[in-house]
């Protein structure tokens, strides 16, 4: 095949599957973190033959405290220049002696992540109804700290660490430059979702005297509820029939945009300054998804078959026994929970997998 007949397949996504576009993903990962290896090496050659040169380590350690896990990272990445953010990780909690074999890396990752998602930063709000997370407009937090959180995950996807993110697919959409919509809206309030699609669905034509909306949004501002058009003079604009999908989408977009623009930007600059490139675009949102998070459907049948165990305990040990039969019972997000928990505690303590 000539020159004028090359084809580069990385520019069709259709022609892989997920498992082909993760192997990519973490193919170019190592390639990149190779790369900023050597050029250390070269570096530290360079200096010991002139001075002027600084000698640098070929990895990235991050030396934290457990006690100020969010001030130390963040101070840190502050101060990181965008190369280094290639380099592989290593993480290193003071007055532990723990070689970082990756299972201290995962529970910093872990724990950073409680943290900065912890609503006592206000930086994002959590919706009880959909157990999910989104950017909160009320936050006193300025940008760069959304950038430095991007950073973060940014981090442990390009260090092919699943992390625990309760973002609706929306997060991946605007993170791959594609549209949110009522959908979107559903997943993250799915009551409000409901509402929104009655409208639409509406049959007759008197939506004014039924809804009776106009384009404006009621956001709760520290309490107390504050009206904010959706449109330049959204308040004297009726929704009718003719036009309710423009009310939805501008709804849409709202909520997803407009009130989180400079929150998401930031937060998007720093993912993409780690793990952006030509290969993330492969992805579709919910692919990327489950690369950042994992997978979600679980069987845990199989994990308490593949189970090993030690000491005096096995399979049929009335403990045991009566452990899966509980474990069983709990709904799948206390599932989760006591899983990251047994790994917080048992699987990386110490630098162990």
């Amino acid at each position: 095949m000539g020159p004028e007949m090359s084809v580069l397949f990385c520019t069709y996504p259709f022609v892989f599957d997920a498992q082909a576009k993760t192997t990519l993903l973490e193919i170019d990962a190592v390639l990149q973190m190779q790369m900023a290896v050597d050029q250390a090496h070269r570096q530290n050659i360079s200096s010991l033959f002139l001075p002027v040169v600084e000698s640098v380590n070929p990895c990235l350690i991050l030396i934290v405290r457990r006690e100020n896990i969010v001030g130390d990272a963040i101070e840190f990445l502050r101060k990181t220049k965008n190369l280094d953010y290639k380099k592989p990780l290593k993480v290193i909690f003071i007055g532990e002696e723990a070689v970082d074999a990756g299972g201290v890396k995962k529970e910093f990752f872990l724990l950073i992540m409680r943290e900065l998602l912890d609503p006592k930063y206000g930086m994002f709000r959590y919706y009880e109804e959909s157990n999910l997370i989104w950017f909160s407009d009320q936050t006193f937090e300025d940008s760069d700290l959304f950038h430095l959180v991007g950073v973060v995950c940014g981090l442990a996807i390009y260090n092919l660490t699943i992390i625990d993110l309760h973002f609706p697919l929306a997060l991946y959409k605007k993170l791959l430059s594609r549209t949110t919509t009522l959908d979107d809206l559903k997943e993250l309030q799915p009551e409000v979702g409901r509402s929104m699609q009655l409208l639409l669905d509406h049959p007759e034509d008197d939506v004014e005297d039924t809804f009776c909306l106009n384009f404006t949004i009621t956001v709760e501002n520290f309490g107390n509820p504050e009206i904010k058009p959706l449109v330049p003079n959204g308040e004297s604009i009726t929704v009718s029939k003719e036009n309710r999908h423009d009310f939805v989408n501008a709804y849409v977009d709202y909520v997803f945009n407009k009130s989180v623009e400079p929150l998401f930007n930031a937060f998007s600059q720093g993912f993409l300054k780690v793990c952006g490139g030509h290969v993330l675009q492969l992805f579709q949102p919910s692919e990327l998804q489950a690369m950042v998070v994992g997978n979600t459907d679980y069987d845990w049948k199989e994990l308490e078959k593949t189970t090993e165990y030690k000491g005096e305990y096995w399979a049929g040990h009335p403990t045991i026994k009566l452990f899966w039969e509980t474990f069983h019972e709990l709904c799948l997000d206390n599932k989760k929970k006591f899983l990251c928990e047994l790994l917080n505690c048992f699987g990386t303590r110490g630098g162990q997998e």
